[in-house]
């Protein structure tokens, strides 16, 4: 009986730590600053709605998940509570402009809301992929505004 007691315990002291392990170096993990973050691939607006719109995105080259910094020409700019996003359109689909939309950092709105139309910018987010209209960036910071 005593036996069954201390694998008990052994089991009990493993699961713990595994548990804790599993908090601290998965779930309490930092997150990454985007907007201090130097760019995996620098790629114009047009290249990068191409290459997701086209099915290019393959294991060998893929832009999901990764910080881009995008060069284009602006269409629209998008207001939303404290965020703005910025839109670069290529097309004119079934549910209105089908291209990039970049959702911007807070602290960007308003110098994203004085942008005009087609003024050339380069930004830099996070993409979180394609939705079969739109390449979506996070957490986009502006780089240099062209105009």
């Amino acid at each position: 009986m005593k036996n069954w007691l201390k694998v008990f315990a052994l089991a009990a002291i493993v699961g713990t730590i595994a548990i804790a392990y599993m908090w601290f170096f998965v779930y309490n993990k930092p997150h990454k600053n985007i907007e201090e973050a130097n760019p995996d691939y620098v790629i114009s607006a047009a290249n990068c709605y191409n290459h997701y719109s086209q099915g290019k995105n393959t294991k060998e080259k893929n832009y999901t998940g990764k910080v881009l910094q995008i060069t284009g020409e602006t269409t629209s700019v998008e207001s939303h509570d404290s965020t703005a996003i910025v839109v670069f359109a290529f097309n004119t689909g079934m549910f209105g402009d089908e291209g990039i939309r970049c959702t911007m950092l807070p602290s960007y709105k308003d110098i994203v809301l004085k942008l005009k139309y087609n003024e050339s910018i380069t930004v830099k987010g996070y993409c979180a992929g394609y939705n079969e209209t739109d390449v979506i960036l996070e957490q986009c910071s502006i780089i240099t505004n062209n105009n």
